[in-house]
This record gives C-alpha cells, structure tokens and sequence, in this order.
C-alpha cells in the first residue's frame, strides 16, 4: 500500500535524518580541515586546531556509513544505482575522507615543517573533495540523471558536472566552511578564536547566497514543489542569513547554531525534493526509482525497524556523552584548560600536564 504512513517512507525518512547529522557533525570537521592553514601560523595553533575536533571527528562519519547501510538494507536497488552510477565521484570521496583520517593520525609523528605541511594539505584537500561532491550528488538526484529501463546510470561523470550540481557543492562547501570557523570560535582562544570569527563573517554571506540562488533553482527546476519543500527552503534561507548576521555581531554561539540549522534544512529540503522518488530519470518519469520500486521486502523493514529502535538511541546518548565530556575550549598548543580557569580568564588555559600526548 503506498499510503504516507508505511516502512518505506519511514526508512526514507531516517536516512534523511541520519544525512542531516552527517552534514551537521561532519560539517564543521570539514570545515575546520579546510581552515586549518589559514586561522594557524605556527605548529601550537594548529596544534590547538586539530585537537578541537581530535576527539569527535572519526565518530562524526559513522553517520555517513549508517546512511550508507541504511540505504543499502532497505532500498537496495538505490543503492546499486547510486553507487555504480556515482562510482567515479563517490570513490574520490572516499579517497578524500580516508587522506583526511591519515593526515590527523600523522601530522604530529614527526617534528619536522616540511612533515607537517604535507598533511596540512591532504587535511584540507580531504575535506573539501567531501564537503563539494556531497552537495554535488544530491543536486544531481533532484535535477535527474539519465537512467535505464533496469535502473541504471548511463550518463558519465562529467554528466554529473552540470551547473545545477555545482552550485549545490558550491553551496554544501560554502555552509561547511561557515560551520567550521563559527565551530572553532567557540572551542579556541585568541589568536585563533577571532580569526576564525573573522572568517565567519565572510564566509557565511556567501554561503547564504549561495542557499537562495540554489533554492531558487530547485524550486524553479522541481515538478516536485511540496509544502515540505517550501517550508525547508524558506528556514534554510532564514537560517542561514540569521547566522552570517549573528556572525558580524559577533555572536558565534547563535551563529553556529542557526547554520546548523541551515544545514538541516538545505538536506531535508533534497528529500522532500525527491520523495516519493529516490532517483529521478531525466529523460523519462517511469524510469524513476521511488520508494517503492527501490525499497526490501516488507520483512527485512520490520528487523531493520526493530534493530534501529533499540540501537540508535544507544549511539545518540554516546555520542551527546562524548560532546559534554569534551565541550571545554582548546587551550594553546592543543592543552585543555580546567573548567574554574576557563571560566574566570578563557585566554589563559593551564599547560598539559607532564606526559601528556600533544
């Protein structure tokens, strides 16, 4: 039956969210990757930059490989599409993500400049191939791609590098790294602390013109205009404007907030784009992959149903744990200052204790 309440739009439903706490989270890793050369000149403020997402940041893209699975399980026949027809652009994503993972891990094992500036680079190369090709595949879910009879891509990889799509990466990048400069204002001190601010008031202007211009375009370009749509698109506008303002003011606790905010509208937006589809043909409609076409037997939805009920809200609790133990600014060469200290004179955190790992 494809009523509004069933096990297909639930799934559909959750891999949104679960892309939404993907892009929120990572987002700001991403960003902050892609900042660190320029908010630190010397190897203690970037020092003091790598380790204000140290603890979090691998944990951030387990909500990328949830949504991967969860795709996977319960909408298979997306999946193979998806990911044999995007192999190209999502394999460079990977290869982003896992140089990214490699330069935080060896970016310190040699106190050596030349060392370092290798995996200063590949760190923000990583991130941003990532942060682009995100909003560049779902630009391309909505806008439609050239599929077969069966369901597959028969386009190619600059198919996918139409101007629809890259105003969506452009916009993805742009949000990513507004989030990262507003996130690192608030887990750094001076000097850093107001250079990313500083970043955030021009960044985050962009970002949200980039937001309208995109917004526009898919509302102009949607045969799929729902009042979900509209409503997640005028919050993504607002919000974002509302963070690059409480950015000038230099209000970075609301900024942040607001652009995660953005954040999460811009993906719910993609999906209520999509819905009931999960792939679009751009030559013809019955083509299309939905939720319907795409999706498990009914049985497999159930145990994946009953499984997420008792899991997810584990890993929630974890990782809300994980944010409130490590929620104290950064002090300078990456030292985390005792709360009372940070509390009455924020600009001077106590130095690492003896034998701390630095």
């Amino acid at each position: 039956m494809h009523g509004l309440w069933n096990l297909q739009t639930l799934w559909f439903v959750l891999i949104c969210v679960l892309w939404i706490g993907f892009l929120f989270l990572e987002g700001f890793d991403f960003g902050v990757g892609m900042l660190l050369r320029f908010v630190g000149r010397n190897p203690d403020e970037k020092r003091e930059v790598i380790h204000s997402i140290g603890p979090v940041w691998d944990g951030n893209e387990v909500w990328l490989l949830t949504a991967g699975g969860a795709t996977f399980a319960a909408f298979p026949n997306w999946y193979a599409s998806m990911f044999s027809g995007f192999y190209l652009a999502l394999f460079l994503m990977l290869v982003g993500l896992i140089i990214r993972g490699v330069s935080f891990e060896f970016w310190g094992k040699v106190d050596s400049p030349r060392w370092r500036n290798v995996w200063e680079w590949t760190l923000g190369i990583g991130s941003f191939i990532p942060a682009l090709l995100v909003g560049v595949a779902f630009a391309n879910l909505i806008h439609g791609v050239s599929l077969s009879p069966q369901g597959n891509y028969t386009g190619s990889f600059f198919d996918l590098l139409n101007p629809y799509a890259l105003l969506g990466g452009v916009t993805t990048l742009l949000l990513c790294i507004g989030h990262g400069a507003t996130f690192l204002s608030l887990r750094t001190i001076d000097p850093v602390k107001q250079r990313a601010a500083a970043i955030s008031r021009i960044v985050l202007p962009l970002a949200a013109l980039a937001v309208i211009g995109f917004v526009i375009w898919t509302l102009a370009d949607s045969s799929n205009r729902t009042i979900g749509l509209w409503i997640a698109s005028i919050v993504a506008i607002v919000a974002v404007a509302a963070a690059a303002g409480l950015a000038t003011q230099g209000r970075s606790g609301l900024s942040f907030i607001a652009g995660g905010l953005g954040i999460a509208s811009v993906v719910a937006g993609w999906f209520f784009a999509l819905y009931p589809n999960v792939m679009v043909d751009s030559n013809d409609s019955a083509y299309n992959l939905t939720v319907w076409n795409a999706a498990s037997n009914h049985y497999t939805l159930v145990v994946m149903t009953v499984v997420a009920l008792i899991l997810v809200p584990i890993v929630l609790i974890y990782q809300i744990w994980t944010y409130y133990v490590f929620r104290h600014r950064i002090g300078r060469g990456g030292a985390l200052p005792k709360l009372g200290n940070m509390l009455s004179d924020p600009a001077k955190p106590t130095p690492p204790a003896a034998g701390t790992k630095v």
